[in-house]
């Protein structure tokens, strides 16, 4: 669907253009659009590869297990039914501690692997389970404390003070991030009664 709404969008522009005589700059457009889109991935890469390695480094090291032992607690607290379920808990620590660094990349992959022990622990009831909606709004909200994307783009742009957003982004996603947990254990509290 939403290919097919970008499809459209292009389409509605390249004709608009056609019609009023302006199709040279759109393919110049398009062609600036293009180099810069390859510049930018070339320089964020740098930037991917950097913190992927230190993430693994972390892994490595035990320092995300430990991170993950302290976590715990919290995690049964907002997950209640996944007592007992070491893997799920392991990989959905993994994915936290990854968002809350500003990983993003490297929080996928645990994303994934949690969103699929949570799928095993279910059954196939075909249904998302209180702790795999829990799951997903919390990891939507995600808490940064170091939001690596941005202070990359914003250095990749020119920006005299890219890290200038670690304030703000931290008081945004700290809210967005209690709110999604006040959600989460409003909605748990409606389908106990």
């Amino acid at each position: 669907m939403l290919n097919l709404l970008w499809c459209m969008m292009m389409l509605i522009g390249i004709v608009y253009g056609a019609f009023n005589g302006t199709m040279p700059e759109i393919t110049d457009a398009a062609l600036d659009s293009a180099r810069e889109a390859v510049s930018l991935c070339i320089s964020i890469a740098g930037v991917v590869a950097f913190w992927n390695g230190l993430m693994r480094i972390a892994e490595e090291t035990g320092m995300v297990q430990a991170a993950a032992g302290k976590l715990r607690p919290f995690l049964l607290w907002l997950m209640p039914g996944l007592r007992g379920q070491d893997r799920a808990l392991q990989y959905i620590s993994t994915n936290m501690i990854a968002n809350v660094l500003g990983l993003g990349w490297a929080a996928t992959p645990a994303g994934l692997k949690a969103m699929e022990e949570l799928a095993r622990i279910e059954g196939k009831s075909g249904r998302a389970s209180n702790e795999m909606c829990t799951f997903l709004i919390i990891n939507i909200s995600s808490l940064q404390l170091i939001p690596i994307n941005i202070i990359a783009y914003r250095s990749q742009y020119g920006s005299v003070n890219p890290t200038a957003i670690v304030g703000p982004g931290l008081a945004a996603t700290a809210v967005s991030t209690a709110a999604a947990i006040v959600l989460c254990k409003v909605m748990d509290g409606k389908r106990r009664i």
